[in-house]
């Protein structure tokens, strides 16, 4: 899969929008991509879960942040056959109260899956979930770079962060 690619498949499932929009991290900006129609749009999921699985090894597990990241995950780890782990942000208030479902064993590696960077923040909590949880994670596989700080962010804690497509590639 080429950038363009990608690109052309986002642009078609009308996943970037231009306007004014605010954004989770309560700042603004003037386009916005829009996960939830990019994810349910099969092309666009196969073409991420494709791009995805050759980023990766296949003794690698995935670790999807929830909620954007589950998806991502489960394609990947269908189209690329390995297991995933979900990473929640805070751990349920029932049943087995866990912040990490699914199977993870203590020293596994991990490599995160996000849907879009802004601040990186939500691809931190997980990394942290995860690490608290006995993996050990280096990298993270992210859809979009918002470039806005986020692979900063992630570095800053040890993170390699790989976007198959930046803001920049977006707005050309």
């Amino acid at each position: 899969m080429t950038d363009d690619e990608l690109i052309a498949a986002l642009t078609d499932a009308d996943a970037v929008k231009f306007g004014e929009f605010e954004l989770s991290n309560g700042g603004t900006s003037e386009y916005y991509v829009d996960k939830y129609l990019f994810e349910t749009d099969p092309r666009c999921l196969r073409l991420i879960a494709e791009a995805f699985a050759e980023r990766i090894d296949a003794d690698t597990k995935l670790g999807g942040v929830a909620l954007g990241g589950v998806p991502l995950a489960a394609a990947t780890s269908i189209t690329a056959d390995v297991p995933y782990v979900i990473a929640r942000k805070k751990a349920k208030e029932y049943g087995t109260a866990n912040r990490i479902e699914g199977r993870l064993e203590e020293g596994e590696e991990v490599v995160v899956v996000e849907d879009i960077a802004t601040t990186g923040q939500s691809a931190v909590d997980a990394v942290e979930a995860l690490r608290d949880a006995g993996a050990e994670v280096n990298r993270a596989l992210l859809v979009v770079d918002r470039e806005e700080g986020g692979a900063d962010l992630l570095a800053e804690h040890g993170v390699e962060m790989e976007a198959l497509v930046t803001a920049s590639d977006l707005l050309e």
